[in-house]
């Protein structure tokens, strides 16, 4: 079972699997010298009665030689096969992670991150042991057993062939198990990256599980998964069980066979001593080879269903797209019956027609569900399958690689990640050219100067997903780390929600001075955030109803009206109880 793809996937593997193989029949070589210079000894001791001391010298000093040339030998073999997997391990994962990173921001409707996960490790791991064990073994196993074949002959052809026939029914057997087995480890497969994406989802929802009580039942559901995954793990186990007991009854029957037909051979005067004592020496020799690799074949098989399911990343269709020579000192972007749905039945937007640019303060609001989280998801990229025209710069959006959209836009949720580590690797992520005084600058804008200050400035360590900081505080650090990316507009996603009254008043704050030089597209439910905008955009059921200065719509009484109007009171009846 050679998977040619794996093959030409990582240049040079052939050639220095055939050097680890070549080491390998250079130590089967000298193990054949060894065994025949013993041989040799052995039968002039039996034939003349006699201890030849001379003789028992030079059989030393060749089996010494031997030994160590044939550990020498050894030594290469499995050095190159090492290196040549660790060499398959640093390839593979590096394509997977270049084929993420130009699927690109939406890799995630495309590949789950749990099944990403698992066939980088764990699935690349198996395959280090296909190129490793698993190939060189294969080819090893052929030259070994025509070496030996060879030899044989010239002792005696009938117990050659006896061995001959023999040896094919191993690989037959691997054959036989081969598609059955492959069926088996798809299921695996399936079960185990199933496992994966339940365990990582209840890992990171684990918070709200605890919260509403609901562990439980997630914890019952994830031991059905692991019931399955369980029941498929058995079942391959099983499987390499019962076919290594018939790859050993095989060979070692085989090497019976062999070695009765030629104590046979020896009493019917057709051979002489030395040459049945080479046979029986020598005769494990003949399968155990092909024992290995059968061995390693059912490693080989899950390897392979590992590959499939690498192969499956890889070949995730990418429109790879030039990086245009696109004005990143302004910005205008115009949209035109632009409407977009998630599942090809219902718009979620319908009809947009809009026109940004230049420097300013945009606001995006409307209800729950209305549109403006998808809008901004398609504005930077992450959404792609819109109808009508979004143009950047007077270039369609979707001519745009990620690097134009990178240069334009900066992008900030409500749920940044925060990185572990420190918090000037945070900051130099938007800016790897960022100067310490430009990182400090942009702590000071967004009020945690002082805070970091009184710890270890910028070499302050963050903790994993920010847990040694306030939602508040995380919010600003990304704020922070968006201002040093410095491009011509900002797009921030409900970045006050959630948060303190203190930090949404320093984020509004620094939202408001950016406007000043920057084209600032601001969505928030918080709609007493948005009165000083230069424009209003007012979304309903995926439709812009209205838009204009907050003013304006006010004295429209339409729907922002109504909206602004429900919040004030909802927020006056807070103060009043509080």
């Amino acid at each position: 079972m050679i998977n040619k793809r794996l093959l030409k996937i990582v240049p040079n593997v052939m050639k220095k699997t055939i050097f680890s193989v070549f080491f390998q029949w250079l130590s089967l070589i000298t193990n054949i010298t060894i065994t025949l210079v013993l041989c040799n000894f052995l039968s002039h001791c039996f034939i003349y009665h006699s201890f030849n001391k001379n003789l028992a010298i030079k059989t030393f000093v060749v089996i010494i030689i031997g030994i160590i040339l044939r550990s020498i030998f050894t030594n290469f073999s499995i050095r190159i096969s090492n290196y040549n997997a660790q060499n398959v391990k640093k390839v593979l994962r590096e394509k997977i992670f270049n084929k993420l990173c130009n699927i690109g921001i939406n890799y995630k409707n495309t590949v789950s991150t749990a099944e990403a996960v698992q066939v980088s490790i764990e699935g690349i791991d198996q395959l280090e042991i296909y190129f490793a064990q698993y190939i060189p073994q294969l080819f090893y196993s052929i030259i070994s057993v025509v070496t030996l074949f060879i030899l044989f002959t010239f002792f005696s052809l009938k117990v050659s062939l006896v061995f001959l026939i023999c040896v094919p029914i191993i690989p037959l057997s691997i054959i036989g198990v081969q598609k059955f087995a492959k069926k088996l480890l798809s299921k695996y497969w399936t079960s185990y990256t199933g496992l994966g994406d339940t365990f990582l989802e209840n890992i990171q929802g684990l918070t709200t599980l605890k919260i509403y009580g609901t562990d439980e039942l997630k914890h019952k559901e994830m031991n059905k998964n692991a019931e399955l995954f369980r029941v498929a793990t058995m079942k391959v186990l099983i499987m390499q069980l019962n076919s290594i007991s018939i790859m050993d009854a095989v060979a070692f029957g085989g090497a019976a066979v062999g070695i009765v037909m030629s104590l046979i051979e020896l009493s019917n005067g057709n051979i002489n001593f030395f040459e049945v004592i080479a046979i029986i020496l020598l005769s494990a020799e003949f399968f155990i080879p092909l024992r290995l690799l059968g061995s390693f074949f059912h490693v080989a098989m899950n390897g392979a269903a590992a590959a499939d399911k690498l192969f499956k990343i890889l070949d995730v269709n990418v429109e790879t797209k030039k990086d245009l020579t696109i004005d990143t000192n302004n910005i205008e972007i115009v949209i035109q019956n632009m409407s977009y749905s998630y599942d090809n039945q219902k718009d979620v937007l319908k009809n947009i027609n809009l026109n940004i640019k230049n420097k300013g303060l945009i606001s995006l609001v409307g209800s729950s569900g209305s549109g403006k989280s998808t809008l901004a998801s398609i504005l930077t990229g992450k959404l792609t399958n819109y109808t009508g025209s979004i143009k950047y710069n007077g270039y369609n959006l979707n001519t745009l690689s990620e690097n134009n959209l990178s240069d334009l836009i900066t992008f900030v949720s409500y749920n940044s990640t925060i990185f572990k580590g420190t918090v000037l690797e945070n900051l130099k992520l938007a800016n790897s050219n960022a100067t310490e005084k430009d990182m400090l600058d942009a702590l000071k804008k967004v009020n945690l100067l002082e805070f970091f200050e009184n710890e270890q400035g910028l070499y302050t360590l963050i903790k994993e997903q920010g847990s040694n900081l306030s939602g508040g505080q995380k919010q600003r650090l990304a704020i922070a780390r968006a201002l040093l990316k410095n491009t011509p507009m900002y797009i921030f996603d409900e970045v006050t929600s959630n948060i303190d009254a203190e930090s949404e008043e320093d984020i509004i704050k620094v939202i408001y001075d950016l406007s000043k030089t920057k084209c600032v597209l601001m969505i928030s439910h918080r709609l007493a955030n948005c009165v000083n905008s230069e424009n209003i955009i007012v979304l309903k059921n995926g439709v812009v109803l209205e838009n204009g200065k907050h003013t304006n719509l006010i004295d429209n009484k339409s729907h922002y009206y109504t909206l602004f109007s429900n919040q004030q009171e909802l927020e006056n009846i807070t103060r009043e109880v509080l």
